[in-house]
């Protein structure tokens, strides 16, 4: 009998127990659910410090204090398929609203086209990434199944982004590059959003101006009725680009179309051009090279050169009935910032990373160089290789863009906060502006 009565004290001593666990639980829930978002403290989670290299480049601290990422895991957020794209866009620190209203009534294309390195270009997309602009991603097709999957949930979640209509299976220096851009051209002429000037990247590029920069930069007196297309005539060591006949093996490279064969001049007697295949172009350019006969010819002739992106543009802008042309542009126009292997000890002092085909993958040793020169978007980035350059470029761009609000900011637009060494207390009261 007393056995009895001493396991049902035990039942409802654990069963009270329970409930007040659980009551415990639930009213802390309720009351972690009913804050606002705003005042929730962002903590990173297994993140990195910043090298001390890159402190010179980040607002000052007080001693004891060091600055922290707060996403180390942007890949993990997007191959994760559970969360939901409210989740993803907070986390991995979009900015959801127009930053000014000069910002909000110049909205900007941009054409970006990726096959690699899906963490670089995440990074990127939300340092480029304003709700007033429009976005298309070309997502070369040969590119790995889970990075296709990967790049089309990202982009499922914005109502300005969207993947090109037609995939090409893109070859270094082929016809193929070029016809991406033109793929995206395609679908962005249809876009409700009322783009004034469209930018063409790729995956491993990363913005030094704010999008604000961009906008004052586009709308400045020598640029906002032109098209921004650097380059010069074709110079002769250039020439074998457009007077043999190359064919694209698919997805490999390029090579000579049999032994030296010629190709015939130039539609409409056009004077070629040589230069980036990057540009900055306006509407009506845009619809001139969708529209125009002479455009269209000279793209069909391209479609056996050598790297025709690096002549198609440029020259088109030579042409004096193309909208926004700029016939005596040369070289004029901070398209990129790029060290060439070549021009190493005359337009700047050596790679502080790596080349790859003679193009410098950034070290931080090389983020001065890059931000004195202060063209749109530097080019190239890795992340493998040397993550501290990315990461602090990053966090001084996302410094500048919020320094430059004209209003609220919020929480989740922050990249990092700060930290005392000593503990792990978080403070955001200034962090990131």
């Amino acid at each position: 009998m007393h056995q009895i009565k001493g396991t049902k004290r035990s039942f409802f001593l654990c069963l009270g127990m329970t409930i007040l666990v659980s009551s415990i639980i639930y009213l802390r829930a309720r009351i972690t659910a009913s804050e606002p978002a705003e005042s929730k403290t962002l903590e990173p989670s297994n993140c990195r410090a910043f090298i001390s290299e890159c402190k010179g480049f980040l607002p000052s601290t007080k001693n004891g204090v060091e600055w922290h990422l707060h996403d180390c895991q942007v890949e993990s957020f997007i191959l994760n398929g559970h969360l939901r794209c409210s989740n993803m866009i907070e986390d991995l620190h979009f900015i959801t609203k127009p930053l000014s209203q000069e910002e909000e009534e110049y909205p900007l294309a941009f054409i970006v086209t990726v096959h690699k390195e899906l963490e670089v270009f995440v990074r990127l997309l939300r340092a480029i990434y304003m709700p007033q602009n429009v976005y298309c991603i070309h997502v070369d097709a040969k590119a790995p199944w889970e990075y296709q999957k990967a790049v089309r949930k990202l982009v499922s979640c914005f109502e300005n982004i969207f993947l090109a209509s037609h995939s090409e299976n893109v070859t270094y220096a082929g016809f193929s590059r070029l016809q991406a851009d033109l793929n995206c051209m395609e679908d962005l002429v249809k876009s409700k959003i009322g783009w004034k000037k469209v930018v063409n990247l790729c995956g491993q590029d990363f913005p030094v101006m704010s999008n604000l920069e961009l906008v004052q930069y586009m709308k400045s007196k020598e640029w906002r009725d032109r098209n921004m297309t650097p380059g010069i005539k074709q110079p002769e060591h250039m020439k074998h680009r457009t007077q043999l006949q190359y064919k694209e093996i698919t997805g490999v490279h390029v090579v000579p179309k049999g032994w030296k064969l010629k190709k015939g001049p130039p539609p409409h007697n056009l004077q070629l051009y040589f230069g980036t295949a990057y540009y900055a172009l306006t509407r009506d350019f845009v619809n001139f090279v969708l529209k125009s006969p002479v455009a269209h010819d000279l793209l069909e002739w391209s479609k056996d050169t050598f790297s025709p992106d690096e002549h198609y543009w440029v020259t088109l802008n030579h042409i004096s009935e193309a909208p926004g042309s700029h016939i005596d542009g040369g070289w004029a126009g901070a398209i990129r910032a790029i060290k060439w292997r070549e021009h190493e000890g005359k337009t700047h002092n050596g790679c502080k990373g790596h080349y790859v085909r003679d193009i410098c993958i950034y070290g931080i040793e090389d983020l001065p160089w890059i931000i004195e020169k202060n063209s749109m978007f530097a080019n190239k980035f890795e992340k493998n290789t040397s993550p501290e350059a990315l990461d602090c470029l990053e966090q001084w761009h996302r410094n500048k863009v919020l320094s430059q609000a004209t209003v609220v900011i919020k929480l989740s637009w922050l990249l990092a906060t700060q930290r005392h060494i000593s503990g792990s207390s978080y403070f955001n009261s200034s962090a990131g502006i």
